[in-house]
């Protein structure tokens, strides 16, 4: 299913960082290591232009090193692109960030001029975090929940770097239904935005088919079931998570699995791969192309329509 989330606060965001944008000097991107292709906001290279950009893979702590490897050298394949990956939990690594943006930026620097950037990315993804290790201070409001920075705000670290916040923002609807799963699997979009179960058994389903070894060690399975449904039953059995009468309670062993995955309990692992990200794409490039085909086909009927109607009268 492709959701539609675009809160109130978020279409103001947008407005504001138009507005801002002709006077920033860089653009800085938070994106979840986890998930870059799906935690990569459209919006950002529409509103960036040509302006050089970071992309920092946060949570990096959380992803498959091998595969976030990868992610940073598909990532850099774009001009004008710098991508790193990081992870709040160590500050020297978010320090280095200033480094970067003298680099992507030299002749600021050399005039003895602050570079100007704006800090942006999808709710839940860590940049108040970065933002308040930068500072040294805490400027951004942190938090568990999406969506909690509600406002735009200037902040001069005064090395050299001024920074513009900016509420975290997703894009006004999510066409690719396998994005909208991972979003929802990392924990971007709000637990009560999609079924719990539904959710869950999407993650199980990739496990399955890419991290088998990790899901049989963390759960003690002796042997891998051959669908997700079956793998959160095994789960469900392995840890208790049962009604009365043995039955299995899937909403418990959902909640027990994603749980378990944001924390990196189960291990490092990532949910997509640059391969997926370019069959996906193309995916959606041909859904949306349809989709435009059909309204335009139905605009042309609804004229043709009315001119009859008008020669009739």
């Amino acid at each position: 299913m492709a959701i539609q989330w675009y809160p109130g606060h978020m279409h103001k965001a947008r407005k504001e960082i138009e507005e801002a944008m002709p006077q920033v000097d860089l653009v800085i991107e938070v994106l979840d290591a986890r998930i870059p292709y799906s935690s990569e906001n459209p919006m950002v290279s529409q509103l960036r232009g040509n302006k050089p950009c970071i992309k920092l893979l946060n949570k990096s702590d959380l992803a498959d090193p091998e595969i976030t490897a990868q992610w940073i050298e598909y990532l850099e394949r774009e001009q004008g692109v710098q991508a790193s990956a990081i992870t709040s939990l160590q500050p020297s690594m978010v320090k280095s960030i200033p480094d970067l943006c003298r680099k992507l930026v030299p002749h600021r620097d050399i005039m003895e001029k602050d570079i100007r950037t704006m800090i942006m990315g999808i709710p839940n993804v860590g940049k108040s975090t970065i933002i308040n290790t930068l500072a040294g201070r805490t400027i951004a409001k942190t938090g568990n929940e999406p969506a909690v920075t509600r406002r735009q705000q200037r902040i001069n670290l005064r090395n050299g770097i001024v920074l513009s916040d900016t509420p975290g923002i997703l894009w006004p609807k999510v066409d690719n239904e396998a994005s909208s799963y991972r979003l929802a699997v990392t924990g971007a979009i709000k637990d009560t935005a999609m079924e719990y179960e539904d959710v869950a058994m999407f993650a199980a389903g990739y496990f399955l088919k890419a991290y088998p070894n990790e899901i049989c060690e963390r759960y003690k399975l002796k042997s891998l079931p051959d669908s997700d449904i079956e793998l959160l039953e095994a789960i469900s059995r392995s840890r208790g998570a049962l009604r009365p009468g043995a039955r299995v309670d899937y909403h418990k062993v959902s909640e027990l699995l994603l749980h378990e995955y944001r924390s990196g309990k189960i291990g490092l692992l990532s949910l997509e791969t640059p391969a997926m990200a370019e069959v996906e794409k193309e995916e959606v490039a041909r859904k949306l192309a349809e989709k435009e085909l059909i309204k335009q086909q139905k605009i042309e009927q609804e004229k043709l329509k009315r001119s009859g109607k008008r020669y009739n009268d």
